[in-house]
């Protein structure tokens, strides 16, 4: 039985030669990616900022609305195309999208070095991103074996093999597959497949590809029930992030606890967060819980 630990855990990254946390502060942060830097908001940054004046390339303004929205506002160039970052061996393109994100989440490389040392000594791991956006941590997890990758955005897809085919990884066993998540984990299960791991970064609301309508609170239940399906005792891990949820981590390990009741292994609970560049204060980023299997 897979044993819980109540006790919540910090999973912090941090900066690396082409992105960092500069400051933060006053519900914003100053990050730099590559040789740019970006303000965007960012509301657990409730402490006073350490430097008196933020230069930046460009600001992320949000709407005025609770649903999201904004605009970018720019006050140095920067390429609209985007401009090419690198992390280990793997390289990717970042750019402003209209979701105020720079087209990676930063604060999954701990989450990416994790799931590598979860399949140490597995040979050919089959692994699976749900929700897996525009590859950086399906190119990370393709060093060890066949990676299954889905998003129901055609855009994020091509992205993701735009990004595989700048890290010359384009021959890797990647299967890219535009579907909704939760129908194609669903399939899965009927089609009697297992993994060795399992990715998931869900949104709080979102819509497949013909229209399918995602909500967290009532959806991510029965896809966890499936994901577990999937897995077995030989099975190395399973890592869920959720992000901008009214919700503890201690419910995400509940949730996993139930689950995964009938394997061995152990269930942790925290918070992501991302420390500033001059090892100082941490930035809460999002929660997570994972289960993991590796004696």
């Amino acid at each position: 039985m897979a044993r819980l630990d109540e006790t919540p855990r910090l999973l912090v990254g941090d900066g690396w030669a082409d992105y960092g946390l500069v400051d933060s502060g006053h519900g914003r942060k100053l990050e730099r990616y590559g040789p740019y830097r970006f303000v965007r908001p960012e509301p657990q940054a409730m402490w006073t900022p350490k430097l008196a004046d933020w230069q930046a390339h460009g600001e992320f303004v949000p709407g005025s609305d609770e649903d999201g929205g904004g605009r970018w506002q720019f006050s140095g160039p920067v390429p609209r195309e985007g401009w090419d970052l690198s992390r280990g061996g793997v390289k990717f393109t970042a750019s402003c999208t209209p979701f105020r994100h720079l087209g990676f989440f930063p604060d999954m490389a701990p989450v990416w070095d994790w799931m590598g040392e979860m399949l140490e000594g597995k040979a050919e791991a089959q692994t699976l991103n749900l929700f897996g956006y525009t590859g950086v941590g399906t190119l990370s997890l393709s060093e060890h074996g066949p990676v299954t990758h889905v998003d129901a955005s055609k855009k994020s897809v091509a992205q993701a093999r735009a990004n595989a085919a700048l890290s010359a990884m384009e021959q890797r066993p990647v299967r890219w597959i535009i579907d909704d998540a939760a129908k194609f984990a669903a399939r899965e299960v009927r089609r009697g497949k297992r993994y060795d791991g399992i990715i998931l970064d869900p949104p709080k609301f979102g819509r497949g590809p013909e229209g399918e309508v995602w909500r967290l609170e009532e959806h991510l239940p029965g896809l966890v029930a499936d994901c577990r399906r999937l897995l077995d005792a030989d099975s190395r891990f399973l890592f869920l992030t959720v992000y901008a949820v009214r919700m503890s981590s201690l419910a995400l390990a509940g949730l996993l606890s139930e689950v995964f009741a009938d394997l061995p292994g152990a269930i942790e609970h925290g918070d992501l967060a991302v420390r500033e560049d001059d090892n100082g204060r941490l930035l809460p980023t999002a929660i997570f819980a994972r289960w993991s299997n590796k004696s």
